[in-house]
């Protein structure tokens, strides 16, 4: 109870995943922050891997400024809404995945739903062929700066 009272993002994702104890996001980044204040650092990019698209975006706007980046990750579905925050930190709720179009999270569907259906898991097979959706995220940094000039959302289809 201490943690909770210390702030609201030490609940943060237990509704949703109540198993998991976290740190909270938003202080530990501003301890690793601290940590490398005194480094020369071209860029500092943040991935953060996370659940709810509201964190992410909530992380973003407390680092705006801070880091050149934070990129969200984990859903695997690419979002529409990559832009350079005002404070010129650039953001993207998540990046989206490489892996088989034809999919669930980029494994075999087969697997996943067959998980679903009976609550033991199976293990992930990876296509070995078909298209393959390839996601990612192009910044440019001004280096003197550390702000982000430009984030420009990719995404291609490649048969292997």
């Amino acid at each position: 109870m201490k943690l909770a009272q210390k702030g609201s993002c030490d609940k943060l994702d237990r509704k949703s995943f109540p198993e998991n104890n976290y740190d909270c996001p938003f202080r530990k980044a501003d301890e690793i922050l601290d940590e490398f204040k005194d480094e020369n650092l071209s860029a500092i990019i943040v991935d953060f891997h996370a659940e709810a698209t509201s964190e992410k975006n909530g992380l973003a706007q407390y680092l705006d400024g801070r880091v050149s980046a934070v990129l969200g990750t984990h859903t695997h579905v690419g979002t529409d809404d990559w832009q350079v925050l005002p404070a010129g930190t650039a953001y993207v709720t998540d990046i989206g995945m490489v892996g088989a179009k034809d999919s669930i999270l980029g494994v075999d569907k087969k697997g996943i739903l067959k998980t679903f259906l009976t609550q033991i898991p199976e293990v992930h097979e990876i296509p070995e062929e078909g298209i393959c959706t390839v996601n990612a995220i192009y910044l440019e940094i001004n280096p003197k700066t550390h702000e982000a000039v430009k984030i420009k959302k990719i995404k291609e289809e490649i048969k292997i």
